[in-house]
């Protein structure tokens, strides 16, 4: 395809179809969680995981000292009217008793646990492996790594992407409300998995996401990603659109006429004002969501353990991306590898 990456025809459902394999020139980076997790058990997704104390302390102030006078340690700042930014951005962090705001805590989450989980990390050192270690045993060495070793994790490498919140009710019980960022990297990196909550690693490419059984936030990501085949491109928009914003998406689940899951998004006609988040919420009869079939939709339906189908016909918020929707499929990697 030689047009833009976005140009792709839409029809009223929204779907596209998906650019063939040859267009994609990058690879994204996923994480097999083990089968013993408590969370998503065997399901792909990104690497990442819970904040802790040490993100916040100020001891990062003396590493990021160069930076420390300048708003969110020099990034960049967020269009978006703080009170439409979803909580996780929105909360006062100096309130709270930390001086480092939580965008910069944040993004430094998820260099450290991308670097416990993958052995990843935005900086280069020869000892990256001893302190990997030290850091997998206790968060808080991660600080003490870059004064030891006089380095600043790269911040300014992760754009805000999106922020999700786990329904109440679902996945055991366990809620996380996650921002998502991406960064783009022009050689694949060294992954040496933690062998704890990590069982395996797979390099894909976003068209490939329906190959695999992704957690849905990640299905849904990766479609969006598939709108920009070149690495490139989806750099420039990422870095571009950053500064536009997000809003949280809670998924409301329910079921449609045919007793299949639904999960309904921010935007979707029958989406509820006042959502507690809860699983099987009873939200609309079976009459109402098949009469909405052609407008309004914003959901995903699983139609079976690992098939997710994506309906969306809503424009999308702050800049961001339709996702590229095609036929639902498995998403079981045993029988592919």
């Amino acid at each position: 395809l030689s047009g833009p990456a976005n140009s792709w025809p839409l029809n009223n459902r929204g779907r596209t179809h998906t650019p063939p394999a040859s267009c994609f020139d990058y690879d994204v980076l996923m994480l097999k969680r083990s089968s013993k997790s408590g969370f998503m058990p065997n399901a792909y997704v990104f690497p990442g995981g819970m904040l802790d104390s040490s993100d916040f302390s100020s001891e990062w102030l003396d590493i990021f000292k160069d930076f420390s006078n300048s708003p969110s340690f020099g990034l960049r700042r967020v269009k978006q009217r703080v009170e439409t930014r979803p909580p996780i951005f929105a909360t006062d962090r100096l309130k709270l008793g930390s001086p480092i705001p939580g965008e910069v805590a944040f993004r430094i989450c998820a260099l450290r646990e991308t670097f416990e989980e993958s052995g990843v990390l935005l900086l280069c050192s020869d000892e990256l492996s001893r302190w990997r270690t030290l850091v997998n045993q206790n968060p808080s060495n991660f600080v003490r790594m870059c004064r030891e070793l006089e380095v600043l994790p790269n911040i300014w490498a992760l754009h805000e992407w999106s922020n999700w919140l786990t329904p109440a009710g679902t996945y055991g019980g366990t809620r996380f409300d996650t921002a998502f960022f991406i960064c783009c990297l022009q050689e694949i990196p060294h992954t040496l998995q933690d062998q704890r909550e990590i069982v395996r690693f797979q390099v894909l490419q976003s068209y490939q996401a329906e190959e695999f059984w992704i957690a849905p936030p990640q299905f849904y990501e990766l479609s969006r990603m598939c709108r920009f085949p070149l690495h490139k491109d989806l750099h420039k928009f990422s870095s571009q659109r950053a500064t536009e914003g997000c809003e949280q998406w809670l998924p409301v689940v329910t079921k449609d006429e045919h007793n299949t899951p639904v999960s309904l998004l921010p935007g979707d006609k029958l989406y509820p004002m006042d959502s507690s988040g809860g699983a099987e919420e009873c939200i609309s009869t079976d009459r109402e969501l098949k009469d909405c079939q052609d407008s309004g939709l914003h959901r995903m339906l699983f139609l079976g353990s690992h098939i997710i189908n994506l309906q969306i016909t809503i424009a999308p918020k702050y800049n961001h991306l339709l996702p590229v929707i095609g036929e639902a499929l498995p998403h079981d990697l045993d029988s592919q590898l």
